[in-house]
């Protein structure tokens, strides 16, 4: 395609145009496609490197989920039934006979006594010092232990005896022997519905010791049904041969059993 210009001097110019080139289009056509191909490529790489990752992690927290479910049935008990073991429970024994009233009374140094009628002297204690205790409404007074509550109680006392020189085999007027000293230990209950004191457990030794000193112990020990007001005491035959020097020598205590 060609045109006249007008120039100078009456000369005219034919200029020729060009036609378009299209042979270019095509190379860049082919270089939008390729990179159109690049980047699909690209991204169906993504997806599949990402959709296993996605499956596990959905995987992960499913499981996670049940085994929370899991464990919430597991740990809810049907009303009226006792829970099983677990580990995951803590587990606190039970004290036994912490609210059950009990009392371990101590010797104390002994003050010379008029014994009752048809009764041995009765012995004083200690019951807050050192190992003496009373607990949980048992109550020490008057020499008395009070029993707080009716039920079986075990009862028991040891009283240690010391002297220096006794009677066995001394010579008397008429020469006779004397008999050895008897030392007598009762433990005693006195009811305000009964009269009369009872005796629960006694226990007596001889005592045949020439020109030295001795010691000799008495224990005893038995469970008895007592009621609520009933007063324990320990009788002795002779209070001035109690050994009071250590608390673990003479002692005297009851518990509910």
């Amino acid at each position: 395609m060609a045109e006249d210009l007008g120039l100078g001097f009456g000369e005219t110019a034919r200029v020729e145009m060009l036609p378009e080139d299209d042979s270019c289009r095509p190379k860049a056509r082919a270089g939008l496609a390729a990179r159109s191909s690049s980047s699909t490529r690209w991204a169906l790489t993504c997806c599949l490197v990402s959709l296993p990752i996605l499956a596990a992690l959905t995987t992960y927290l499913l499981v996670g989920q049940l085994r929370a479910h899991g464990e919430g049935c597991a740990s809810q008990t049907p009303e009226g039934q006792e829970p099983g073991p677990s580990h995951q429970r803590a587990y606190a024994p039970p004290e036994a006979g912490v609210d059950k009233p009990r009392a371990h009374l101590t010797v104390v140094k002994q003050m010379p006594t008029q014994p009752l009628k048809n009764q041995f002297p009765a012995l004083d204690w200690e019951h807050e010092l050192g190992l003496a205790f009373t607990k949980n409404r048992m109550n020490y007074t008057n020499k008395f232990l009070v029993i707080p509550e009716p039920g079986d109680y075990f009862v028991y006392s040891q009283i240690t005896f010391r002297g220096t020189i006794s009677k066995c085999g001394e010579i008397s007027q008429g020469t006779q022997l004397k008999k050895p000293d008897v030392i007598i230990v009762v433990i005693t209950k006195v009811t305000d519905s009964y009269p009369e004191p009872t005796q629960l457990l006694m226990g007596t030794k001889t005592v045949c010791e020439i020109g030295s000193n001795w010691f000799q112990s008495i224990y005893l020990g038995a469970m008895f049904s007592l009621q609520e007001g009933d007063k324990l005491m320990v009788n002795v035959s002779d209070i001035s041969l109690v050994d009071y020097t250590k608390e673990d020598k003479t002692f005297f205590g009851a518990f509910l059993l």
